[in-house]
């Protein structure tokens, strides 16, 4: 945890030393090449900025047994969903504060055998979870070109949420419920871009800079067995193939 509230404290303080200084300010650096936002920008002081962000991920094995080195799958469907709303104000030209409001379900259907030669272990195993959260957020807009359509942004946020989920396993002989809930506690940078398609919708691709998480997890197993399980994340990685997607309009 305090490991979590450092790098909470270095996100929000690389976000102010990042903000566009006032005019009356001295610059220097990258600052210097910034291009003064106009009053009917759609980023300049006193608009707003609405988001909507949906995702599905599908999967599905029915035909020949997928190898996963220590057994076989015979049989899987699954999927995960996503779908998150943003808003924001400008209470200043190029700076924004708003909050993202998330919902998640995960549901999976699985046949497996483990280790079929040997211990010859099979299992049919059901799971789903339905999760939500909420990500208040600062954000930071550079206007790096005289233009109205490209602008580069980073956004700190800091995220909590809450999911529960069951689990079900019959391996034809005993039957295993297991119930999860689970509190999650994230920070972390989103740099990103944006670009104006219309004159006030935009796409913005952002991506994972830094980030720091704690879960708290509690489990119970056939309403008997409890046990609890907290751990924390610290990632300095870019993952590149983790970029997150969303259509804006500002007014």
């Amino acid at each position: 945890m305090k490991a979590f509230i450092i790098s909470l404290l270095c996100c929000i303080c690389i976000t102010l030393a990042a903000e566009t200084p006032d005019n009356n300010e001295k610059k220097g650096g990258l600052l210097e090449s910034l291009y003064p936002v106009h009053p009917d920008e759609p980023i300049a002081e006193g608009r707003i900025l609405t988001g909507v962000t949906v995702s599905l991920l599908q999967a599905t094995s029915q035909d020949e047994a997928l190898n996963i080195i220590i057994g076989d799958i015979y049989e899987a469907d699954g999927y995960k969903f996503s779908a998150e709303l943003t808003g924001g104000y400008f209470y200043k030209d190029a700076r924004a504060i708003g909050m993202h409001l998330g919902y998640t379900r995960t549901w999976v259907d699985i046949d497996f055998a483990i280790l079929k030669d040997i211990a010859d272990v099979a299992q049919h195993r059901k799971y789903m979870s339905n999760g939500f959260f909420v990500q208040p957020f600062m954000k930071h807009y550079l206007k790096i070109l005289d233009s109205r359509i490209l602008y580069l942004f980073n956004e700190t946020s800091l995220k909590v949420g809450y999911s529960y989920g069951i689990s079900q396993s019959d391996d034809g002989k005993d039957m295993t419920k297991t119930q999860s809930h689970t509190w999650t506690f994230a920070a972390g940078l989103n740099p990103g871009v944006c670009i104006m398609v219309m004159n006030r919708f935009a796409f913005e691709v952002s991506v994972g800079l830094l980030g720091v998480s704690s879960n708290i997890i509690d489990m119970e197993e056939n309403d008997e067995k409890h046990s609890k399980l907290t751990y924390n994340v610290i990632d300095y990685s870019i993952n590149l193939l983790a970029l997150d997607l969303s259509l804006v309009y500002f007014f």
